[in-house]
C-alpha cells in the first residue's frame, strides 16, 4: 500500500528572493511528514484495490444509470503518494560535466520487434538507440528504472526515461507504459513536455523527451508556501490550456498535481507525466481508481465511472493548494483522506478574492455533472471565469505573458534544481530480469518525432 502522507518540508528556513511571491508568510502553514523521496515523472506505481465502505447517495443518484452506448474501462488501480524527489536546489548552479556511456548489465541491443516507420508519414526512418546519447547525470529514480539527463550526437539536451520490462510486467502496467507513449506522440501543445524519441532494448523501455530544468511546480510551491493570486492566475492558465488541449484530442491526464508540472527556463509550466493517461471519446468512461489520492475526485474514489471532468477537480485541487499552501483534504490514513474528499465541505480561506472562491466551488463541485468544465462548452466555462478576465488567451498560448517569477537556471545543462541524491549517484543501471511475456506488448513502441526525422 501507497502512502498518502504529505512529505514534512519545513518553509520557514527558506527566504531569499522569492519572498516577493508570497502573499502572507509561509510559516502559517504546516505539513505532515514522511521520509518517502521518489520521482514522479517514472517512479513506478504500486497496484492497489481498496474496498471503500463509503456511502454517498448525492454521488450514486448523479451516477445514474449507465448509458447503454457507454464504453467502460476497467483498468489496473494504481494510488500514487505524494513525490518530491526533484526538490533541490543544489548549492552548485553550473558544473563540469563528464559524459558517460550508460552502463548496462546486459544486452542493450535494440528490440527487433519494431517496425520503424513514422506514424505520420509511414515511410521508413532511420531509429535511434542508447549508442546516440551520451548520459551527463542521473535526475531521478523509481521503481521502474531511472531518468538521466543526456546528450545526443547534435548536442541537444533530453531527458531519457528508462523503464523496467520486467518490473513493468510484474505490477501489470505494460498498458499504462503503452499509452503513455502513444499519447505523448500525438501531443503538441506549448505547456506540454514533448516526446522526441522512443526505443526499446530486451529488456528496457526509453522515452526521451524534452528536458526542462526549472524544477517542479510542488518545488517552488514547497520554498515560497504559497502564490499570490497574480502568480497563480498565470499558471493556472497555463494548465487549464494544456488540459483543454489533451481533452479536445480525447485525451484526459488522471493525475494533475504539482509535481507533474514543471517549470521551464522562462518560467512557463510543463505539464509532464503522462503514465496514468487515457484516450477517450465521448461515450467512453473509466471506472479504475487511479491517481494521487489528495487529488482524486469523487467519482474516483467510489470506483464510479469518470470521464474528463475527473481533471477539473484536480485543477481545483491544485489551484486550492498554491493560494493556501495545501490541498483541502489531507491528514489521517488513506480511508479518512477518502472521506473527506467525499463528505466534507472545501473551507475556502477569507483572505482569497471572491472571484477565486466562485472557480474553486465551481471546479470542486462533488457531483461531476455539475462541475465546471463538464457542460456543453466544455472548457470554455473556466477560460470564460471572471478570475480569469485578465487572461488574453491567444497572447498566452503564444507564450507572449511573461511570469513574475523566473527559475534559477544557468544553460540547458544546470542541474540546480534536481536534488543531489540523484545528481550524485553513477550512470549504472541495475541488472535486469527477462520479462516474462508471450507475444511483446510493446511491440512497434519506436518513435521518432517528425521534424526530427526530416532533420536528420
Amino acid at each position: 500500500m501507497v502512502s498518502s502522507q504529505l512529505s514534512g518540508l519545513s518553509r520557514n528556513h527558506i527566504q531569499g528572493n522569492f519572498q516577493n511571491q508570497l502573499l502572507i508568510p509561509s510559516g502559517l502553514h504546516d505539513a505532515p511528514s514522511s521520509d518517502e523521496f521518489e520521482f514522479s515523472d517514472i517512479f513506478g506505481p504500486l497496484s492497489v484495490r481498496t474496498a471503500l465502505e463509503a456511502s454517498s447517495e448525492n454521488l450514486k443518484d448523479a451516477a445514474g444509470e449507465q448509458d447503454v452506448n457507454e464504453v467502460v474501462y476497467d483498468d489496473p488501480a494504481v494510488i500514487f503518494n505524494r513525490s518530491h524527489s526533484l526538490l533541490g536546489p543544489t548549492t552548485r548552479v553550473s558544473q563540469s560535466l563528464k559524459p558517460n556511456k550508460l552502463t548496462l548489465c546486459e544486452d542493450s541491443k535494440k528490440d527487433n520487434s519494431d517496425h520503424h516507420a513514422s506514424e505520420s508519414s509511414g515511410q521508413e526512418w532511420q531509429s535511434v538507440g542508447l549508442e546516440d546519447f551520451e548520459v551527463l547525470k542521473v535526475v531521478g529514480q523509481g521503481a521502474f528504472g531511472k531518468v538521466y539527463q543526456v546528450r545526443s550526437g547534435t548536442s541537444e539536451i533530453y531527458a531519457m526515461k528508462v523503464m523496467r520490462k520486467d518490473k513493468i510486467m510484474e505490477k501489470n502496467h505494460a498498458e499504462y507504459m503503452r499509452s503513455e507513449r502513444d499519447i505523448l506522440s500525438k501531443v503538441d501543445h506549448p505547456f506540454i513536455v514533448q516526446l522526441r524519441y522512443s526505443f526499446q532494448t530486451k529488456y528496457r523501455l526509453y522515452l526521451v523527451l524534452d528536458f526542462i530544468n526549472g524544477g517542479h511546480l510542488f518545488f517552488q510551491l514547497y520554498r515560497q508556501g504559497l502564490f499570490r493570486e497574480d502568480l497563480a492566475r498565470l499558471y493556472t492558465a497555463e494548465i487549464v490550456s494544456a488540459v483543454s488541449h489533451l481533452h479536445a484530442n480525447g485525451i484526459m491526464h488522471r493525475d494533475l498535481k504539482p509535481e507533474n508540472i514543471l517549470l521551464d527556463a522562462d518560467g512557463h509550466v510543463m505539464l509532464t507525466d503522462f503514465g496514468l493517461a487515457k484516450q477517450f471519446d465521448e461515450n467512453t468512461r473509466s471506472n479504475s481508481m487511479c491517481g494521487t489520492l489528495e487529488y482524486m475526485s469523487p467519482e474516483i474514489v467510489l470506483g464510479r465511472n469518470h470521464d474528463k471532468a475527473a481533471d477539473w477537480w484536480s485543477l481545483g485541487i491544485l489551484l486550492f493548494e498554491m493560494l493556501t499552501g495545501k490541498p483541502p483534504f489531507i491528514g489521517g490514513n488513506r480511508q479518512k483522506i477518502q472521506q473527506k474528499i467525499l463528505k466534507d465541505k472545501v473551507k475556502l480561506a477569507a483572505f482569497l478574492s471572491s472571484e477565486a472562491h466562485s472557480l474553486l466551488k465551481g471546479l470542486l463541485q462533488k457531483d461531476a455533472s455539475k462541475r465546471l468544465g463538464s457542460g456543453p462548452k466544455g472548457s470554455e466555462e473556466i477560460k470564460s471565469h471572471r478570475w480569469f478576465k485578465t487572461i488574453k488567451w491567444d497572447k498566452l498560448e503564444a507564450r507572449e505573458i511573461r511570469p513574475s517569477f523566473l527559475p534559477r537556471v544557468a544553460g540547458k545543462h544546470c542541474v540546480a534544481n534536481f536534488e543531489e541524491r540523484w545528481t550524485n549517484m553513477s550512470p549504472v543501471e541495475s541488472p535486469a530480469a527477462s520479462p516474462k511475456f508471450g507475444e511483446n506488448p510493446f511491440k512497434d513502441f519506436s518513435y521518432v518525432r517528425p521534424f526530427l526525422q526530416r532533420n536528420a
